[in-house]
């Protein structure tokens, strides 16, 4: 496992992850389409929010299962939080979001959220 550290543009919210990231998910719902994130999924235990809950703004929409969670003050989306196929809790970070790793170096995985 490799420690990343991550957050929003201006510094509010910062987190760090316990993971290997492999192939990141491009998910084509209305929501992450808009953002361009890149994903990579997290068990919840090996994520944690070192910075920012207070700063931190959430969206739902859809089933209102994912908590999209963003900075109120820059608006940037780093993570969200919902729940694993297994039922576990589940992080999914914006790899783009990560520090010192460059995003286009990854395989990209499509993701049909639209159809959800």
């Amino acid at each position: 496992m490799t420690l990343y550290t991550g957050g929003c543009q201006c510094g509010a919210v910062r987190f760090e992850a316990d993971t290997e990231i492999g192939a990141v998910i491009s998910c084509n719902c209305s929501r992450c389409a808009k953002l361009g994130a890149l994903l990579s999924a997290v068990p919840g235990a090996k994520f944690r929010l070192t910075k920012g809950d207070d700063a931190l703004t959430e969206f739902r929409f859809n089933k209102h299962v994912i908590h999209h969670l963003f900075c109120a003050t820059c608006g940037i989306q780093p993570f969200a939080r919902g729940k694993g196929r297994d039922g576990s809790d589940m992080v999914m970070i914006n790899v783009r979001c990560v520090d010192g790793v460059d995003p286009d170096s990854f395989a990209v995985q499509k993701f049909d959220g639209r159809s959800m």
